[in-house]
């Protein structure tokens, strides 16, 4: 599994989401970026975005963090450079 795979899944998956993802091949970072996670705990935004990858989760993906952010606090995070 590839980091455009994992992103074409997510901004499938998340309807108006903006994914980056980096990773080697089984291990994966992923910033996920959608106005959708407004207001929704970030237990919950996780699992939306884990919803979209499906059995790869168990078969192509060996680790995967994930942060997620609406577009206005992405924005804020950008400027502030508080991205990891």
């Amino acid at each position: 599994m590839t980091p455009e795979q994992i992103k074409l899944m997510i901004e499938s998956g998340i309807e108006g989401s903006e994914a980056h993802v980096e990773g080697d091949g089984s291990h994966f970072f992923a910033h996920v970026i959608s106005d959708l996670f407004d207001g929704v705990p970030m237990i919950k935004q996780h699992k939306m975005v884990y919803a979209t990858l499906g059995d790869s989760m168990e078969e192509a993906i060996h680790a995967f963090s994930i942060q997620t952010y609406t577009v206005e606090a992405w924005g804020k995070a950008k400027k502030f450079k508080v991205l990891s």
